[in-house]
């Protein structure tokens, strides 16, 4: 199968540059995946629209600043690091630019709002990345100022610099332990108040964890789909979220996934388990396409994505490749909004 073949036209003015001025105000498409048949609504509308006995797994991540600007010491020239993954307390795998200037040996501060923060390059790594040790004379330790002098990486096709809102709204509202440079942007719709309207409908939730990293922003170069490699990813998935799974699976009730990656945990401790959901901390490097075989997934609410990502090819495993194309065209001729900060599909 051909990369080129999940392609499809998408005006730049759709794609949302901002979140939407009230959090779960966005629209919701609702795509039958065994008719093609599509109906419009709202994400506050959900409890209305699944079932009562569904289970609805989110991912409860949460993103951390992980973009920090500073200048290099001495002489100055800025730096920017991207934190890709922690090694141990002080020390980060990250991307550095520019990287020609930024060898081992070369020192970096960072300052915001009062504090400092010091790295050095301590080896060059593959595709670029760099080993650097970071240390802070603030009080606190090196992930509070980290927390306080970084910047939310927004994705690329987001053309404008952070602002302190991202801080709040590129967070779920059940976002808890802090890893991943990218939201898990399904979740980005819940309020408290949609999350206790589908408690009272009768339809059930759990959360598990995955660590959302730079690889989820790598484009697909190869020709055909399945040259393409997927970056490993940490997740977690506790004993009363597998069982709560399991107790749907055998009961024949709809486990409802919400987000892309949540599905990627999901169906990879299913794969594991041969059906069964298995507890515990594992690395997933499972590339959902066009033959997967769900062992989990019943349905899915999603963010649209880009065209010819693994995402999209993600989602066209699931509902059928020319229905949700024909549901992408649908949504643009409908000016739904795309990606991180726009609206939402859910595919049953």
């Amino acid at each position: 199968m051909k990369v080129s073949d999940f392609s499809f036209d998408l005006p730049a003015d759709l794609v949302a540059q901002f979140p939407p001025e009230q959090r779960g105000s966005s629209r919701l498409l609702v795509l039958n995946r065994r008719t093609g048949a599509i109906a419009h609504s709202a994400v506050r509308d959900l409890a209305r629209i699944l079932n009562p006995g569904d289970l609805m797994v989110f991912n409860d991540t949460r993103v951390f600043p992980a973009r920090l600007i500073g200048e290099r010491e001495p002489g100055g020239g800025a730096v920017e690091v991207m934190l890709v993954s922690r090694v141990d307390d002080d020390r980060w795998e990250a991307l550095v630019h520019p990287g020609q200037r930024m060898r081992p040996g070369r020192l970096v501060r960072f300052e915001r709002g009062g504090r400092t923060l010091h790295g050095e390059v301590l080896e060059e790594r593959y595709f670029g990345r760099r080993l650097v040790r970071f240390w802070t004379r603030d009080a606190g330790t090196v992930m509070d100022a980290i927390e306080a002098i970084g910047h939310i990486p927004l994705p690329p096709y987001i053309k404008r610099p952070d602002l302190d809102l991202d801080r709040e709204r590129y967070q779920t509202v059940f976002a808890r332990e802090a890893g991943s440079i990218a939201a898990p942007t399904a979740g980005l719709h819940f309020t408290d108040a949609i999350l206790r309207e589908l408690d009272e409908a009768g339809v059930e939730r759990t959360t598990i964890t995955l660590h959302v990293g730079y690889g989820t922003f790598k484009p697909v170069r190869a020709t055909d789909v399945e040259g393409h490699t997927v970056d490993p990813e940490r997740y977690a998935i506790g004993e009363e979220a597998a069982s709560r799974v399991n107790a749907a699976l055998d009961a024949g009730r709809r486990i409802i996934v919400v987000g892309t990656t949540t599905t990627r945990a999901l169906e990879s401790a299913a794969e594991r388990g041969g059906g069964r959901v298995v507890a515990g901390a594992a690395e997933t490097s499972l590339f959902i396409r066009p033959g997967h075989h769900f062992r989990a997934a019943g349905g899915l609410v999603t963010n649209f994505h880009l065209p010819a990502s693994s995402l999209l090819m993600l989602v066209a495993a699931f509902a059928g490749r020319e229905t949700v194309l024909r549901a992408y065209r649908e949504a643009v001729a409908q000016r739904y909004r795309f990606y991180s900060y726009g609206d939402a599909m859910f595919v049953e």
